[in-house]
């Protein structure tokens, strides 16, 4: 049951079938499912082989949606480590405390939130800083040109059970302090299962993901459900109301 198996398992049975258009900054993206998973092994490699990331370690990521998110969201479930992206709408301070609570290995930040990273930095202790698409950050590695050097081979796995963590996402925390809710594997291929049964998903189904990456509703409302059944998601950096409703018409969203 566990998610390591997801994506490479639809990688196996459909290849070369589209799985992913990402509109950000640039020039549309558009992924297969065998470049997906390509695309996670290498982050998995890299961060086993280089940085030491093994099962049960953290992994933060402070940016707008990305393909970076689906990255790790895949290739962090390779190696049984637990990914733990951070609300970018949070003041330093905020963020202060959750990086304190969740004690990430490796932060991943992109280029809006340098400024945020250098006013909590002295007071967290993260082994690794990683910069997301020229994001300029004191003494840290590039996340593009790490990435691209890495193997594409399926990485190692450790041994994983169904309730072993897959993401820890903070509350917020309206009664108190956020609360990091622990999310298993378990939970993540059930909620696929009963989202594909209830909606009546399939392979033939086209989906826009515009809410952010480090929320539930982005990563499991519509993001893993498509991407379990064979379908085709269609992941915006933002939410702009005019080229939404425009995706939606061009690229035949269904759902």
């Amino acid at each position: 049951m566990q998610t390591v198996n997801l994506l490479s398992k639809r990688a196996y049975l459909t290849p070369d079938r589209e799985a992913l258009l990402f509109i950000g900054d640039g020039a549309p993206q558009r992924y297969t499912y065998a470049e997906l998973n390509a695309r996670a092994n290498r982050l998995a490699n890299w961060l086993h082989d280089d940085l030491g990331i093994r099962k049960g370690d953290r992994v933060s990521m402070l940016a707008h949606n990305s393909m970076a998110y689906i990255d790790c969201f895949y290739g962090l479930a390779k190696l049984g480590a637990i990914f733990a992206p951070l609300n970018w709408r949070l003041a330093a301070n905020e963020l202060r405390y959750i990086i304190n609570d969740c004690e990430p290995a490796v932060l991943i930040a992109g280029p809006e939130f340098a400024d945020v990273v250098a006013e909590f930095r002295s007071d967290v202790h993260i082994d690794h800083y990683v910069a997301l698409e020229g994001a300029e950050i004191d003494g840290a590695m590039s996340y593009e040109a790490s990435v691209a050097q890495a193997s594409e081979a399926e990485p190692p796995s450790p041994p994983l059970d169904d309730d072993d963590t897959w993401a820890i996402l903070y509350t917020s925390g309206t009664t108190g302090r956020p609360k990091g809710a622990m999310i298993p594997h378990r939970q993540v291929v059930y909620n696929c299962i009963n989202t594909i049964a209830s909606w009546g998903l399939t392979e033939y189904d086209v989906s826009p993901v515009y809410t952010p990456l480090f929320h539930a509703g982005g990563l499991f409302a519509f993001l893993t459900p498509l991407l379990y059944v064979g379908g085709r998601v269609i992941v915006t950096r933002t939410f702009e109301l005019e080229e939404t409703v425009q995706i939606i018409d061009d690229e035949g969203c269904t759902v």
